[in-house]
């Protein structure tokens, strides 16, 4: 699902691991591109991951019998208010790959404002604040800046990745238990895919209001793949947004970099995809600006984004570079599959949180138009 979108996804590598998540900033084999639009999957909301109403968000908890009988939708949208209208401060682990990461999050909402921070404790020093759709990265090492318009962050706990009714045609949901999560009850539940082209999640759900507090990607066999948890969280905590937008403005001293991406169709850029991907569905299309790896090529590259509503799939397409381009490759890190491929004059990177044999499919429908 999806802390994504690596620095989100980047795959996540979403640099913390394949889940910078953290980061969110841009697929580590597909790192030539700049971050980008969300991706990813730890949020509950990823995002991987988004990761939609009602008034589910009640305020006290749910009876087992109640809980039982709630459906797909109901615990989705659950998750997807509470992860946007509560106040937090708390530490997450991610495990996924054989490595660990962790960050510190505040969160805070006022009316329709929301105003996230986010700094890495392990890898490379990172500072990532979000007031709705601006993200701001700071790079200390660098003394960089990126800033970019992004939907979501893909980040826990974020999870939802659209708000599509059809999710329900392609998981199904049981109720696990209740459990205790950084001092928090928990329900916990699975959502368990009805085919083996995406990955199935078991999620702890704050008993209150829904908010997620750990979430478990789950293979084909029920595997865990990578976890994201809370090890401390402070919940309707005095976070004060005025100071998180302080510290989101002062970049004296930093380089200032604002990749602009430009919104555009597959089929605009000459491409399609001749055979659909069930319960997955084109989200948007970017052309991102050239990098220092890629400044020479005769098109700008392109990002191809879909999504089932919880799992993500990102299609980058390049001219290629036969000093880059030299060996096609697959790649698991985590729930975070990579595959290059190339395409007649283009090289073709295939990113998701989902089972290699989804993105085979992918891979094998892309079509350039005559």
């Amino acid at each position: 699902m999806n802390f994504k979108h690596f620095s989100l996804a980047a795959l996540v590598a979403w640099a913390l691991l394949a889940m910078n998540h953290v980061a969110a900033q841009v697929p580590s084999p597909a790192a030539q591109f700049s971050a980008g639009p969300p991706q990813g999957k730890l949020a509950p909301s990823g995002g991987r991951a988004v990761r939609e109403a009602t008034s589910v968000g009640a305020s006290s908890a749910l009876p087992t019998t109640a809980a039982e009988s709630k459906s797909i939708n109901d615990w989705l949208m659950r998750m997807h208010e509470s992860s946007k209208n509560r106040a937090y401060i708390g530490t997450f682990v991610v495990s996924s790959g054989g490595g660990m990461s962790s960050a510190k999050i505040w969160h805070v909402c006022e009316g329709d404002q929301q105003v996230e921070r986010v700094e890495t404790l392990t890898g490379a020093p990172r500072s990532i604040f979000r007031h709705n759709d601006q993200v701001v990265t700071f790079m200390p090492d660098h003394k960089v800046v990126r800033s970019e318009k992004r939907v979501s962050m893909g980040m826990f706990p974020e999870l939802l990745q659209s708000t599509d009714s059809r999710i329900a045609d392609f998981y199904k949901v049981r109720q696990d238990g209740v459990e205790r999560v950084a001092g928090v009850k928990a329900n916990v539940i699975v959502l368990v895919p009805k085919d083996n082209m995406r990955f199935g999640y078991r999620v702890w759900t704050e008993q209150k209001k829904g908010l997620v507090v750990k979430l478990q990607t789950l293979d084909t066999d029920g595997k865990v793949l990578e976890q994201a948890a809370f090890s401390e969280l402070q919940l309707d905590a005095p976070v004060k947004m005025d100071n998180l937008l302080q510290m989101m403005d002062k970049v004296e001293g930093y380089r200032i970099e604002t990749p602009v991406l430009v919104k555009t169709t597959a089929s605009a850029e000459g491409w399609v995809l001749k055979v659909p991907v069930a319960g997955f569905k084109p989200l948007s299309c970017y052309k991102r600006p050239a990098t220092a790896a890629n400044a020479a090529a005769s098109e700008e590259p392109l990002q191809w984004i879909f999504s089932d509503g919880l799992a993500s799939v990102s299609i980058f397409v390049e001219s290629i570079d036969r000093q880059r381009h030299d060996k096609e490759s697959s790649l698991s890190l985590g729930a975070t599959q990579t595959m290059t491929r190339q395409l007649d004059a283009y090289w073709v990177t295939l990113v998701g949180e989902v089972p290699m044999a989804t993105l085979r499919l992918f891979a094998g429908g892309l079509e350039r138009k005559k």
